[in-house]
């Protein structure tokens, strides 16, 4: 049960990330106001502080994260830009959780 509980705090982080991240972009790429900076660096920090609940190291964290943060990225690019995954989105979604459960679950010297 562990294991459910890390990959719904990655998908959670995950989806705060890329929140914070969409915010800007709006501003940068959208001529959006800049009021949406400081909701988007609310989750930024968000971010950074679901990261540290993770309880194993900083650096395998930051790898593993990586495969949820793309499988995360492909439901907002349908729901938010309005633009439907291809074939080889999913495709490279599932390659990159497979990647993610490698890393996080290969047996480690004790």
């Amino acid at each position: 049960m562990p294991e459910f509980k890390t990959l719904a705090l990655f998908f959670l982080t995950a989806l705060v990330e890329i929140a914070g991240c969409y915010l800007s972009w709006l501003w940068l790429r959208e001529d959006k106001s800049a009021w949406l900076l400081l909701p988007g660096a609310f989750c930024l920090a968000l971010f950074a502080w679901l990261l540290t609940l993770h309880p194993t190291a900083a650096g395998r964290v930051y790898a593993a994260y990586g495969g949820v943060y793309i499988c995360a990225a492909l439901p907002w690019l349908w729901a938010v830009d309005g633009i439907r995954p291809g074939l080889w989105d999913p495709a490279g979604g599932g390659v990159a959780l497979a990647s993610m459960a490698i890393i996080m679950c290969a047996p480690r010297p004790s």
